[in-house]
């Protein structure tokens, strides 16, 4: 792992109170609870805040308890605000996979306020 690449360990509880509704009797982790770890990740590498999801793909579920890897990887350099050229805020791109053993869980792209 370099200052590029960042890689953790998640694992989302069987007790957490998003489980019941998603699905009852049989529960997966939901895709935002998912995009909360990464939101999570971000701040624990680079202290910054998500600023926004630009793409996600939920390829296979991840089950209560088990474990998956989260990596994060740098895409684009800090630009402005495409959306506000005369932003002051600048966004960072980064892409994220989650995987479970060689099996792709999800994948995407988000912005960080820099």
């Amino acid at each position: 792992m370099n200052g590029r690449i960042f890689e953790q360990m998640v694992s989302i509880d069987a007790a957490h109170p998003a489980l019941p509704g998603h699905f009852p009797g049989d529960p997966l982790v939901p895709g935002v609870v998912l995009l909360e770890q990464v939101a999570l990740a971000v701040r624990t590498w680079r202290g910054q805040r998500l600023a926004r999801v630009l793409e996600a793909k939920f390829m296979a579920p991840l089950l209560p308890t088990q474990a998956a890897v989260l990596r994060l990887t740098e895409a684009v350099p800090n630009g402005s605000n495409p959306a506000n050229p005369d932003s002051r805020i600048r966004f960072e791109r980064i892409r994220f996979e989650i995987r479970r053993d060689d099996s792709l869980l999800a994948r995407g792209i988000i912005e960080v306020a820099a």
